[in-house]
């Protein structure tokens, strides 16, 4: 679990801050607690409501949790009152030692934010805790050393409380133990980052990134450290790192869509969708062809040359090129050939239909694309399937700088066609 996603709204509202022992209370003794709560003075809703949501705007999730609750009791289809409920308690598992009471935790967190969802609610927040909550409640503990584990939910626990003196020794006690611990030079920089110490905070989220440079979270929470020290263009650069190392998880974009908000850019994949498909019925292979492509005049005639394309692969072509893969699956190669096929096709047409303001602007996007040897990183990230997603690493490993150029200029734009 991270303690910070980095969506659009404040800073610290996108923070896990809590307190495990009160967790346990409330979750292991729940009806004890509602009694004891039931026994205060009777406080307005709206103003009760108002007050847990200024507690948790503040970072103090540990006095927002108790109202939260005697709120979720009151007001039990308030979305927004359950997205908050079930975001403290699901931050604050790593708090808790023992595997099953841990858990139970996670349990009941994912249903709270399932029943808001049920309610209504979309937003990215709740999108990610759903995410990153696993749906049988068994999470990992930080670490399998015992003393490093310990250390680091101590730190959870001090982080709560906003102790950011108790949380920095914790979690560099932790460091000291295990200088390879992902989680203890991530969570020092996050309190660097609540000091507003940008620097130092981005000193340790590096040394995060040298421990394993495969996951996307210190580089989401560096662009956010800059970002904050309002240096947008670094912050835009880590933020397209976090996509690039994991593309195919909803966080990996939370910092690079936040970065968009603030920068009045949009972040929108080039349109193209080939009117025709391929599909399977038996040893058949089956071409599907929309026929009013074939009756314009702006060039929609040639995707026909792509579901032909792709049908060859599924045939023959598939099995020559990946000999030692047992069955058919939808490769990079194959998508890129079959879009690249129509993209030649368009450009031998003696029309020069580039300059033709007829041209399907689907097809124009693709020869911009094809021209700039981009083709493979706009498959890779805006049409990927199960196939295709298993051609992603060996593609990043050799072609990188492509995956930038394609999120920086392509992916992130105000809109319009690019040439």
């Amino acid at each position: 679990m991270t303690k910070r996603i980095g969506t659009s709204q404040s800073q610290s509202w996108c923070r896990y801050l809590k307190n495990g022992a009160l967790v346990l209370v409330l979750l292991l003794a729940l009806p004890s607690a509602m009694r004891l709560l039931a026994q205060a003075p009777v406080e307005d809703e709206i103003a009760l409501r108002n007050r847990a949501f200024l507690l948790w705007d503040q970072g103090n999730q540990t006095e927002a949790l108790p109202l939260l609750e005697k709120l979720a009791v009151a007001r039990p289809t308030d979305a927004m009152v359950l997205e908050r409920l079930g975001g403290v308690l699901g931050g604050s598992a790593h708090q808790i030692a023992d595997p099953a009471a841990r858990k139970q935790v996670v349990l009941r967190a994912r249903s709270i934010l399932l029943r808001a969802k049920e309610l209504g609610d979309n937003s990215g927040y709740l999108t990610i805790m759903l995410e990153q909550l696993p749906e049988n409640g068994e999470i990992p503990a930080f670490s399998t050393r015992k003393e490093v584990d310990d250390a680091l939910r101590e730190g959870e626990a001090a982080f709560g409380k906003s102790d950011f003196a108790g949380a920095m020794a914790a979690y560099k006690r932790a460091f000291q133990l295990d200088p390879n611990s992902y989680a203890a030079a991530l969570f020092t920089g996050d309190v660097y980052f609540n000091m507003n110490q940008m620097d130092k905070a981005a000193e340790w989220f590096a040394t995060a990134i040298k421990i394993d440079p495969e996951r996307e979270t210190a580089y989401r929470y560096w662009g956010d450290a800059l970002m904050k020290d309002g240096k947008m263009d670094e912050a835009r650069s880590r933020f397209i790192d976090a996509v690039i190392v994991e593309p195919y998880i909803r966080t990996s974009w939370v910092g690079l869509e936040r970065w968009a908000g603030r920068n009045n850019a949009k972040l929108s994949h080039p349109k193209i969708e080939p009117p025709g498909s391929v599909s399977a019925q038996g040893d058949q292979t089956i071409i599907n062809i929309d026929p009013a492509a074939l009756d314009k005049k702006d060039g929609s005639q040639y995707w026909v040359i792509y579901p032909m394309s792709r049908a060859l692969w599924r045939g023959e072509q598939f099995k020559k090129e990946f000999p030692n893969e047992k069955s058919y699956r939808h490769t990079l190669r194959e998508e890129v050939e079959a879009l690249g096929t129509v993209a030649d096709a368009v450009s031998e047409d003696g029309k020069k239909p580039r300059k033709s303001k007829k041209l399907d602007p689907a097809l124009l996007t693709l020869l911009n694309l094809r021209d700039q040897g981009l083709l493979e990183a706009f498959v890779l990230l805006s049409r990927p399937d199960e196939g295709i997603v298993k051609d992603y690493a060996a593609y990043r490993a050799a072609h990188r700088d492509k995956l930038v150029r394609y999120i920086s200029e392509w992916l992130i734009s105000t809109g319009g066609t690019k040439k």
